[in-house]
């Protein structure tokens, strides 16, 4: 009976600092949140709470303070029950509300909203995990310091026993992590190596993966494959602008065609040659996400704009989703970037200056990242290709944060303006450019970025600092409901990054509209007029 009642006895300051915590994680954050994430994240920010509120009593009584009496303490203990279930009603209440707002200003649907009724045990159940996990470590670390006594000092014992449950755990995480990873691997191996039915072989001899191409089709994994046989092509093109265009060229090298990055780069170089591409008016190197995925969002409006001609090539360098790959494969995904930047420009820039085509540089989100990392200003200064278009740069860019926390004042963070603007310019959905530019520079450089991405705002000093981007005057899609507060609003954020979802125009889903204009305003193609714009808008609405 004792040993049952020490495992439901919970501490009265740990349950009023978590009820705290968790109350406040029913907030709105930058996207919605389905009830099961809001549980998993109210229980989490619970144990978090629950657990501050533990170290605030030890503390408390490390420093022989005052302690309530048996009769106080039991009427803190009722006026704290109450004090949480009123703090906690108050937000359940809202939190539907807040959801739902979130969302129409989104433009989605609104639903029945938040569940108390399965956010609550959600909740519990994750926080008894939690705990249960931190008694069996306090367990560990007072069975091996109680060994240790027998032959060292208290102090000396606490500490190796403190080293060796930590090492202990970490362990057993490390093991469960690293089986994780492996497993999805192996999916997305397995994902990436599928050929679907609906994606026949080309059989053009200029098209990647054809008969004549240098690179088979099936070496070109599942993105790869999607990438060819997506887009417009000369019949789609030809029909929007009543006469006849010609095909835009798609250079796509798999992970598995070749063992290097350097041997990749190669190919794609030679694919490149073989089709026509430096023969083109415009060249696009694409760098992919980690699964290989080049944004149709932004690729087939520049096909568009351009009149077909136009040539992009990428290169693969992973199968796992961009989280995974930026945990396991940050480094190569830069190094393969890289190969392919040195092997395209530099013959690039072996072609007459005055017939080679206009180079631009693309990606999203880790894709910008790696194709930020790609080229040194020093290597390409005395012959710089035309720019870049980066969307969705993640909050780990060098580049961007510099050029973010540098940005002219009174400008907001979300749409930071640099130095005059000749060079960098940010874009969102409803603020282009050009207002109150001058003229771009030979070298440009456009970040597209929405205020309620949280692969671009996530940053760890959130757990103790309020960012810049939630002062005033706030993104037009980021909620006037949203908060900051301390630790509970990373963890809101990170929930963001890794389940977050959102309609194209918001969050890390970038809308065609938005890629118009950022390609509009950074390589300004010649002879489109207002109406012909509008129409092609129409056409990706």
């Amino acid at each position: 009976m004792n040993y049952i009642r020490s495992v439901f006895r919970l501490s009265m300051v740990g349950v009023l600092l978590g009820t705290v915590f968790l109350s406040v994680s029913l907030s709105p954050s930058l996207l919605p949140r389905p009830t099961a994430v809001q549980g998993l994240l109210a229980g989490v920010s619970f144990a978090i709470g629950y657990g501050l509120g533990i170290g605030c009593m030890a503390l408390w009584k490390f420093l022989q303070l005052p302690v309530a009496g048996p009769r106080l303490a039991r009427y803190m203990t009722i006026t704290a029950a109450v004090l949480c279930g009123l703090i906690a009603a108050s937000f359940l209440w809202q939190a539907a509300a807040w959801q739902n707002a979130l969302r129409a200003l989104m433009g989605m649907d609104a639903i029945d909203g938040l569940q108390p009724a399965a956010v609550g045990p959600i909740a519990a159940l994750v926080f008894a995990v939690l705990l249960t996990l931190a008694r069996l470590f306090r367990r560990t670390f007072h069975f091996l310091s109680r060994q240790l006594a027998r032959y060292v000092p208290p102090r000396i014992s606490h500490l190796v026993g403190i080293v060796l449950s930590v090492m202990l755990f970490w362990s057993a995480v490390d093991g469960v992590l690293f089986n994780f990873l492996l497993r999805t691997a192996d999916q997305s191996f397995q994902l990436d190596a599928l050929i679907e039915d609906d994606l026949p072989r080309p059989t053009h001899p200029q098209q990647t993966g054809s008969a004549d191409s240098l690179l088979a089709w099936q070496q070109l994994g599942r993105q790869g494959r999607r990438f060819i046989s997506s887009g417009p092509d000369a019949e789609d093109l030809s029909a929007f602008f009543g006469s006849p265009i010609p095909a835009p060229v798609r250079v796509y090298v798999g992970l598995n065609s070749a063992d290097t990055p350097e041997q990749r780069a190669r190919l794609a170089l030679e694919e490149l040659k073989r089709v026509g591409g430096f023969e083109r008016s415009v060249l696009i190197l694409a760098t992919p996400t980690g699964t290989g995925w080049v944004d149709e969002a932004s690729q087939d409006p520049l096909e568009y704009l351009f009149r077909g001609d136009v040539a992009t090539v990428a290169v693969q360098y992973s199968y796992l989703n961009s989280p995974l790959a930026l945990l396991t494969q940050a480094a190569y995904g830069a190094e393969n970037a890289r190969a392919v930047f040195v092997e395209i420009y530099g013959y690039w820039r072996t072609l007459p200056a005055a017939t080679r085509p206009r180079l631009f540089l693309s990606g999203l989100s880790l894709g910008s990242l790696n194709s930020d990392l790609s080229f040194d200003l020093f290597d390409i200064i005395d012959a710089p290709f035309a720019g870049a278009l980066w969307s969705g740069p993640p909050f780990r860019n060098a580049s961007w944060q510099r050029m973010t926390r540098d940005r002219a004042a009174g400008s907001p963070a979300w749409l930071p303006r640099f130095r005059d603007g000749s060079v960098v310019r940010f874009m969102n959905q409803t603020s282009g450019p050009l207002e109150g530019y001058g003229a771009w520079s030979d070298f440009r450089i456009v970040f597209l970025q929405y205020a309620s991405d949280p692969i671009t705002f996530f940053d760890p000093s959130i757990a103790w600092n309020e960012p810049d981007w939630m002062k005033p005057p706030r993104g037009p899609d980021v909620s006037p409901d949203l908060r900051w507060y301390p630790l509970v609003t990373m963890l809101q954020l990170t929930a963001d990054m890794v389940v977050g979802t959102a309609p194209s125009g918001f969050g890390h889903e970038f809308a065609p509209a938005d890629y118009i204009e950022a390609w509009l305003a950074l390589a300004e193609p010649e002879g489109w007029t207002p109406g012909e714009l509008e129409r092609l808008r129409k056409v990706f609405e």
